[in-house]
């Protein structure tokens, strides 16, 4: 039967800003997923009364549940995406975003206005673009206002790109995007040394960078990047003045370099770590094949749990587990007309994971990594009462501790990871992933490995390591649990 096909299923998602209410007019968004497990139902217990012709009386309904899971396959999460949202929701924290300006659909609305003479590009208030910052603008409808261009003149309202940059644009498109994806220096100002990146000009503390970060070290064309090419790769800030960036999880190779002539550039993106706030969605899911569509709406849907996993030949994967408030049943959509799915590609773990690192080194031959998981839970408890509001559901959702667990399964190659096991030796692990100029990349700045052991298992095996680790408060970044988003880098 048609009607109850899966691939006419179509879930979408909006967040709430009181828990457990949909908003007024709710602007929903399209969900990719590879299938779910979500449970709207009643609870029903029995009744005690004792009968004497042996029978039961009618079971009483008692509660209503909200839980499940939902399981994706990884692609960048564009924000205000659902995926976004629920990366938001499990981490308790909302994403810190680089300065950006979006029209979203509706041009000359936040971008009013390009000037070719003065490079202003005339915007809505907010987060202050300024000196040095490198802005990516898409989707104007003037082809040479779309590249990157570096902030010679900062401002909230008008930032310039420099005279004769662009073109003029009295009313900008509706897909017209201002985004801040790194920083650029002048001619020779930013240069390699031991620690990091120094300069004379540019002032590091003013771009926004926070400890944790993580940044890309050179663009695309011989004046952007180190001629060293060592040089020109990824790196973690531990350390911002306003003329050094101190950096670990540096290149191989990393060197003193003048950068003579070089009109250096560095790329980073948005970021976010576990916090204390508590950040729920409501997901509509609806069977659009039957004559008249059927729609289940779930609200006060908090993320309690999710688990990234990376495995050789295999496709990046998510599941994530969330418990709710209320919902209903209904034959008309919150949203007929919901924002389509996002199109970033889907990535894939040995193809798109550019590195697994441990204590700040690449985990690399002879223990070769086959699998990474990162799961972070939240411990949440469901709250029962008897509510007064006439609706039918848990009163409220508990929030108990941000555990992060790192599984890692490498080849037995030698005893390096299974020492530190035994010694208890705090250590760290990051992982990046990217695609289509693209990245995330994951970081537990302090774990301890606390279970794994070898063995033959028979001939003509490989032996394996299955390692686990437990995330621990870290000083430097005051986080278990970091992750970076580059929505444009160039490599």
């Amino acid at each position: 039967m048609a009607g109850s096909d899966t691939n006419r299923v179509r879930m979408t998602v909006t967040r709430e800003t009181t828990r457990g209410e949909t908003p007024a007019n709710p602007r929903m968004r399209a969900h990719r997923f590879t299938g779910e497990a979500l449970q709207f139902q009643p609870v029903f217990t029995n009744s005690e009364e004792i009968r004497d012709d042996r029978m039961d009386s009618d079971p009483v309904k008692v509660n209503e549940t909200n839980q499940g899971t939902i399981n994706g396959e990884l692609s960048y999460p564009v924000d205000g995406s659902p995926l976004s949202l629920f990366i938001e929701s499990v981490f308790a924290n909302t994403w810190t975003n680089t300065p950006q300006r979006d029209n979203d659909g509706t041009a000359d609305s936040v971008i009013t206005g390009v000037s070719a003479a003065t490079g202003v590009i005339t915007v809505l208030a907010g987060s202050a673009f300024v000196v040095g910052h490198l802005v990516r603008l898409t989707g104007f409808g003037q082809a040479g206002n779309n590249g990157l261009f570096k902030i010679s003149a900062g401002s909230a309202t008008v930032p310039a790109v420099g005279a004769a940059l662009l073109t003029d644009e009295a009313a900008p498109a509706a897909g017209a995007r201002m985004k801040v994806v790194g920083f650029e220096g002048v001619a020779g100002d930013i240069t390699a040394i031991a620690d990091g990146l120094a300069s004379v000009t540019l002032d590091f503390t003013t771009l926004g960078l926070a400890v944790g970060q993580w940044v890309k070290i050179g663009g695309s064309g011989a004046g952007y990047r180190f001629a060293a090419e060592a040089l020109n790769g990824w790196a973690r800030v531990t350390g911002i003045a306003a003329a050094k960036l101190t950096l670990d999880n540096l290149p191989t190779g990393w060197a003193a370099d003048a950068g003579v002539g070089k009109t250096l550039r560095v790329f980073f993106g948005d970021r976010i770590k576990n916090g204390v706030m508590q950040l729920a969605q409501t997901i509509e899911r609806g069977w659009m094949g039957q004559t008249v569509p059927t729609y289940i709406i779930q609200r006060g849907m908090e993320v309690g749990q999710i688990e990234f996993s990376f495995e050789s030949e295999q496709i990046a994967r998510y599941v994530l587990t969330l418990n709710g408030l209320t919902g209903e049943l209904a034959t008309a959509s919150l949203d007929a007309t919901p924002e389509p799915v996002t199109q970033n590609r889907v990535m894939a773990a040995a193809v798109n994971v550019g590195r697994i690192a441990e204590n700040g080194v690449p985990v690399g031959g002879p223990n070769f990594v086959r699998t990474l998981g990162i799961t972070l839970n939240n411990n949440q408890r469901m709250l029962n009462a008897i509510r007064s509001d006439e609706k039918v559901g848990a009163v409220d959702i508990g929030m108990g501790s941000a555990m992060v667990t790192v599984s890692m399964e490498s080849f037995f190659g030698s005893k390096a990871l299974l020492e530190k096991l035994f010694n208890s030796v705090p250590t760290n692990i990051n992982a990046r992933i990217a695609k289509d100029n693209q990245a995330l990349v994951y970081g537990v700045p302090r774990i301890t490995f606390t279970e794994g052991s070898v063995s033959a298992g028979g001939k003509n095996q490989d032996t394996m390591l299955p390692l686990t680790a437990t995330a621990s408060k870290d000083a430097l970044t005051e986080a278990h649990l970091l992750l970076d988003r580059f929505e444009y880098y160039q490599a």
